[in-house]
């Protein structure tokens, strides 16, 4: 029996059914005729509505106090979804007349919704509640909520805070088959101006199908230490722990 054949016995008489099954990605869609089968062509379609929608839903930031209590709301430069598609300069700015507490904390964290705020629905709460569970004596500012966000927003926040470190919590630019998906970004004394090659992301926080919280807050509970040894963060601080963080149980 060839490899052909053991696949098409485990996948019911479809021999790409195994190997669908262990990927997100669009493979061996099939055909009818010269085009895709009606299933495959509706699939795209309901995913490529989700990612659109994932873009243009509104931050419930009712739902984040909820789940974490007090925030800060802030806003960007740019005053509703479209302007801020338009001009992602925009987004990295503040809103003018924008007041924050100065805290010379440690830490500040930003949740921004991005390009895709039901990625902060789903996911945001429970990373933040599972990174400061891994920071004890870090002093945390008071957390922050960004509308109209991009992740260059959160040197603008630190800056302000008076925050020695800031970690960004931000959805990820949907894709046809990840339309919930949360990057982290964190930056060493952030203040405007800082490149992106002076950050350092944790990318695809989406379980089960990505890194799980535990993962993702280890990963970048590590980062933040090094950072604080190092004084810089970025190309210069390199992420050498093990494949899969100790949280990956």
């Amino acid at each position: 029996m060839d490899a052909t054949d053991r696949l098409s016995r485990a996948g019911g008489g479809d021999p790409w059914a195994v190997l669908r099954s262990a990927t997100r990605a669009r493979v061996a869609l099939g055909r009818a005729g010269d085009a895709l089968p009606t299933a495959r062509e509706l699939e795209f379609r309901a995913a490529h509505a989700a990612a659109r929608d994932a873009v243009h839903q509104p931050l419930d930031v009712d739902r984040l106090r909820t789940a974490l209590g007090e925030l800060i709301e802030v806003h960007s430069a740019a005053p509703d979804r479209a302007t801020y598609l338009q001009r992602p300069d925009l987004g990295r700015q503040l809103a003018q007349g924008t007041s924050l507490p100065r805290t010379d904390a440690d830490l500040a964290v930003v949740i921004a919704d991005g390009l895709s705020p039901r990625a902060v629905h789903e996911h945001a709460a429970d990373l933040v509640t599972a990174l400061l569970e891994r920071l004890p004596g870090w002093s945390v500012a008071p957390l922050v909520v960004a509308i109209q966000a991009r992740v260059a927003l959160g040197d603008a926040v630190g800056a302000a805070l008076g925050a020695r470190a800031v970690v960004v919590l931000i959805g990820e630019r949907p894709g046809l088959s990840s339309a919930d998906s949360l990057g982290v970004y964190l930056t060493w004394d952030p203040r405007p101006g800082r490149a992106d090659s002076e950050r350092n992301c944790v990318s695809n926080v989406r379980p089960p199908h990505g890194l799980s919280y535990a993962q993702a807050a280890d990963t970048v509970a590590a980062l933040l230490g090094a950072a604080r040894e190092l004084g810089a963060s970025g190309v210069v601080l390199k992420d050498e722990g093990p494949a899969l963080p100790a949280g990956a149980g």
